[in-house]
């Protein structure tokens, strides 16, 4: 019995102290109710079924019940749930289990503790439950423990009284002392405790005169009502003429919109560029705004400007893109070598007696390390358009790999075949087809 008070005293201390404040959460309340233990019918089950039982309408009768009164004590929990604990009191023959029945009715008292699983909060008039809970009866000289579970129905008449009902199935938790019965019950209650008041929000104060623009000159007063301004302006502000937000009396441009710093006249302009000083990062030499108000760089010093230099790394002449002029002597070097360039006759593969031209050509890339050569390769027209176009393509790539293995970077070489689509002779005679079949060598410094 001591263990069950406890759980009972958990529960009802589960409820915060604030909830009494909540209009949709149960206030404190005790009540009392008629009610009718029925063993009967929970025997007819557990022996036959529930089916059975409804089939054959074998409900125990009013006359097989046993009645009693019972107190309760209910308070809200949360808004769908509440604590409710109750003590009952009877008298009847308890059918213990396993023991011989009793001659005579004896008094039983009961108490449980229990929470309602509400379907809708206090705001409604009809709420149905489900009860669950941890209870025990004293029956003379013997004590037990029960689970009831069942569902009532809450019926508020007024904010202070309400009726209720349940049904309730007792489960036993001590088998030998305890009997599965239905109680089912009906009961009044009433609210205890300070009646809630209504919360009664005071109106608010009237609101101050309006002054939409913030400058302490209410609009009535205000000539310029949306705008911050002075008293001695009839709340405009001081004239600012160029609109630049520095008023004329303090602005040594007043009709030239400019800045505070320069006390209202415009960033200055030194070297007339159009880009202004603080932006400038040239200030007293004329430029352009894609370099920040300097002039267009010339990173070789040659005079032509990086933006239209071909190389912009090595000097030269304007006449040729800023590049450097290649002499006559090397270019005369090179076409030699080219013109000495052979292969055996339908592939790509070198005769030695082009090497030497090579090498020569080998040696004037190793001395002018920032120079760039294209390869060509073309044939005459003798056989298939594809099969010429290949062997233009591997022949140049052969030159190319010769130059390579020699120690010439790679990335400095392009080689591309032009098969027989660029002829520099007849194909119909034999010298000019010869002349048709060559390789040419283009030095430069930008590809």
């Amino acid at each position: 019995m001591k263990k069950i008070l406890a759980v009972c005293l958990a529960i009802y201390l589960m409820a915060p102290a604030t909830n009494a404040q909540d209009d949709e959460i149960r206030q404190p309340a005790i009540g009392i109710s008629f009610f009718l233990n029925d063993f009967q019918t929970a025997q007819k089950i557990r022996t036959t079924s529930l089916a059975q039982v409804f089939r054959d309408k074998g409900w125990a009768k009013f006359r097989e019940m046993s009645p009693g009164l019972s107190l309760h004590y209910f308070k809200g929990l949360k808004k769908h749930i509440d604590f409710a604990a109750s003590l009952g009191g009877s008298f009847v023959r308890y059918p213990f289990p396993n023991k011989p029945a009793f001659t005579n009715d004896r008094f039983l008292m009961e108490a449980n503790a229990a929470v309602n699983l509400k379907m809708v909060s206090e705001k409604y008039w009809l709420q149905p439950y489900i009860i669950a809970g941890i209870g025990g009866h004293m029956y003379g000289k013997y004590w037990g423990a029960f689970m009831p579970l069942g569902l009532g129905m809450k019926v508020n008449f007024y904010d202070e009284a309400h009726l209720f009902i349940t049904s309730q199935y007792r489960v036993p938790v001590t088998s030998e002392t305890s009997n599965y019965h239905f109680q089912n019950s009906i009961g009044i209650a009433g609210s205890i405790g300070k009646k809630k008041e209504p919360k009664v929000i005071p109106p608010p104060p009237p609101p101050p005169p309006a002054d939409t623009d913030g400058d302490g000159i209410i609009d009535n007063e205000d000539k310029c009502p949306t705008v911050k301004g002075l008293a001695k302006y009839q709340g405009c502000p001081i004239p600012d003429t160029d609109k630049d937000g520095i008023n004329d009396e303090e602005d040594k441009c007043p009709t030239v919109p400019g800045l505070a710093k320069y006390q209202g006249c415009p960033i200055p302009d030194t070297d007339k560029d159009g880009i202004n000083d603080e932006e400038d990062k040239c200030p007293t030499v004329p430029g352009v705004a894609r370099y920040q108000g300097c002039p267009v760089p010339d990173g070789d010093k040659d005079g032509v400007n990086d933006e239209e230099d071909k190389c912009p790394t090595l000097a030269g002449p304007a006449e040729n893109q800023g590049c450097p002029v290649i002499s006559e002597e090397v270019k005369k070097k090179v076409d030699v070598a080219a013109n000495s360039i052979l292969f055996v006759t339908g592939s790509a593969k070198l005769q030695p007696k082009s090497f030497k031209g090579l090498n020569e050509v080998v040696k004037i890339m190793k001395e002018n390390p920032e120079m760039k050569l294209a390869i060509d390769g073309h044939t005459d027209n003798v056989g298939k358009d594809e099969l010429n176009q290949k062997l233009s393509d591997n022949r140049a790539a052969a030159v190319r790999t010769y130059l390579v293995s020699k120690g010439v970077d790679e990335s400095r070489i392009t080689s591309a075949g032009h098969g027989e689509t660029m002829p520099i002779a007849d194909n119909k005679t034999a010298a000019g087809r010869t002349k048709n079949r060559r390789v040419e060598l283009k030095l430069s410094y930008f590809q």
